[in-house]
């Protein structure tokens, strides 16, 4: 786990401009640290629930925290330096403009640690839904999935065509009581008066994610059958197709500049220091972002 730098003179200044409480040195860094060291409990703990194929997700996304984290807390010291309270200064020639100014950059940065925040919630739900592509099951999970939705679909067909014929759902048989019970309220609901069980709309809705896993499920048996993409080198490091980890990794000599480290991440990147690399998970789309860094632009041995 990386700790990023805080600006401890700014925070120190900004903490002159709206107390007349002595500045606690390293006292800024500090809170930003036990922040970031929460957050790793949380990782710790969620990484005990799932498959260990997420780890590195969970990993990327705790940098990913006390990096935005770090940027947070500078931006918001040196807001509050920028304009020092009226109860420090007294209220002769005090800068109204500036001080509004500085309010709404407070409320700019309230949204951003909000946000911020957000990335906790997400470490909670890494592994616990959907069916990832690291998975050495996933074709076959996808496949009871879609049989499922298969199911439903035709017996959702198939209370409609009941319904049709005898004008209520009573005596219908193709689904739980209580099942049929709840259509029954719905269709009667005034948010949804209908003269059917199941609109149209839900039954496109349903063909819509058959196809889409049908879609997922053939294209996972493409990734097996085909030979996977090659690698390739480039000045200072090298691209390699990881198959085992379902990973398309960036190996560094050196470590990359602050520029390349954040259009890595904007490419879908992240650094794994679990293994040493920075990477994302092996799809076409991953060689389409590596092709387009300039950095990583191939040449020969």
């Amino acid at each position: 786990m990386t700790y990023y730098p805080i600006n401890e003179d700014t925070a120190k200044r900004a903490n002159d401009a709206n107390s007349f409480r002595d500045y606690k040195p390293g006292s800024a860094t500090a809170a930003y640290r036990a922040e970031v060291d929460k957050a790793a409990a949380l990782v710790e703990k969620q990484k005990a629930k799932v498959d260990p194929m997420h780890h590195d997700k969970l990993d990327g996304l705790l940098d990913r925290y006390a990096h935005r984290l770090a940027d947070y807390y500078n931006d918001y010291y040196r807001n509050e330096a920028a304009c020092p309270s009226i109860l420090v200064t007294g209220g002769a020639n005090f800068p109204v403009a500036k001080k509004e100014k500085q309010n709404a950059r407070r409320d700019t940065l309230a949204h951003e640690y909000a946000d911020i925040q957000g990335l906790l919630r997400k470490i909670e739900s890494v592994g616990m839904g959907g069916i990832s592509a690291d998975d050495p099951n996933a074709i076959e999970k996808l496949e009871e999935k879609l049989a499922r939705l298969e199911r439903t679909q035709q017996t959702m067909k198939d209370i409609n065509a009941y319904y049709r014929k005898h004008g209520t759902l009573d005596g219908c048989t193709l689904a739980s009581e209580e099942v049929i019970r709840k259509i029954k309220a719905d269709m009667k609901s005034s948010w949804r008066f209908s003269d059917k069980p199941f609109e149209s709309y839900t039954l496109s809705n349903q063909n819509a994610e058959t196809r889409r896993l049908r879609g997922r499920i053939e294209e996972l048996r493409k990734q097996k059958t085909e030979p996977p993409p090659a690698g390739w080198d480039f000045d200072g490091g090298e691209v390699v197709v990881s198959t085992s980890a379902n990973r398309l990794q960036i190996i560094f000599y050196d470590k990359p500049d602050d520029d390349l480290r954040q259009e890595l991440k904007q490419n879908g990147f992240r650094w794994a220091p679990s293994v040493g690399v920075w990477q994302r998970q092996l799809t076409k789309n991953a060689l389409y972002a590596a092709k387009r860094i300039e950095a990583l632009a191939p040449v020969e041995k």
